[in-house]
């Protein structure tokens, strides 16, 4: 199985570098853009268009796999996981990002068989980042091994943190309430934009933890595994097991620092994918 899967990191990975073309073609911004579930929920020509082409290269040389991606889902395909071979694809995640012209935006391929990512490749082709890990073989930045933090204390951890892209009032108000408690708690907050990034950034050990609520299982696939490879956890928000279709997430470097945070967070369980 092991070298089934490096056959399959393989034929993603090529994939994915040539769809980063497209990406860098816009550096300066992207000005066309259409709106989805409400008007801060964008998709551009871009993310079909590096949809379009990792789900056809991937589906022609592996027939029998199955896929989940954002825009496919989007435009009315079922989100369904089972414990087939499964690509879960975010053609450009930060998408906002990408069109204001704002340099963290990637490409986020997850690999999952049994409901359990195994491998995982984000790519920010701007900044030439390509983070990338497989189950039992490390996480890495541009083939460098990489690793979490050791912080295990809320009050000296730096965490990466998101407004996401709904305006749902009760999750807003959650959103508000989370960063006074994060404000006024840990070391300080950062937000990237982007939530594949954003668990990279942990994974790096750049960030010691990230937290969301009503991101999709194309958003963290990637990252679950990059950040477990790296030495750290993912779990629910409320301290639980990862669910990947829950529409949340908590990763962190140490279970310790992951626990305290999940007891600080006020909570909102959105519909689920």
């Amino acid at each position: 199985m092991a070298d089934q899967i490096d056959e399959y990191f393989d034929t993603a990975l090529e994939l994915v570098k040539a769809c980063g073309n497209l990406i860098k073609d816009h550096v300066s911004g992207c000005n066309k853009f259409e709106l989805k579930s409400c008007d801060i929920d964008f998709v551009t020509e871009i993310d079909k268009k590096v949809e379009d082409t990792l789900i056809g290269g991937l589906s022609k040389k592996f027939p029998t796999h199955k896929f989940i991606g954002e825009e496919t889902v989007s435009a009315g395909a079922k989100c369904e996981l089972t414990d087939d071979p499964t690509w879960v694809i975010d053609p450009v995640d930060g998408t906002m990002n990408f069109v204001h012209g704002f340099p963290h935006s990637c490409i986020s391929v997850g690999f999952v068989i049994n409901k359990e990512p195994v491998a995982g490749i984000i790519y920010n082709p701007i900044l030439q980042q390509l983070f990338t890990a497989k189950k039992g073989k490390g996480a890495f930045l541009n083939e460098r091994q990489i690793y979490v933090s050791e912080v295990k204390e809320l009050k000296n951890a730096l965490i990466n943190f998101e407004a996401g892209t709904s305006r749902d009032e009760e999750r807003c108000k959650v959103v508000r309430e989370n960063f006074k408690r994060i404000t006024t708690t840990g070391h300080g907050v950062r937000t990237l934009g982007s939530a594949a990034l954003s668990m990279a950034m942990v994974a790096l050990g750049g960030a010691d933890a990230y937290f969301e609520f009503g991101i999709h299982a194309w958003d963290i696939a990637a990252g679950a595994i990059i950040v477990r490879e790296a030495g750290g956890v993912c779990i629910d928000p409320a301290g639980g097991a990862f669910d990947l279709l829950s529409r949340r997430v908590l990763c962190a470097g140490t279970m310790e620092l992951a626990q305290e945070l999940a007891k600080t967070l006020a909570q909102y369980y959105p519909e689920r994918d």
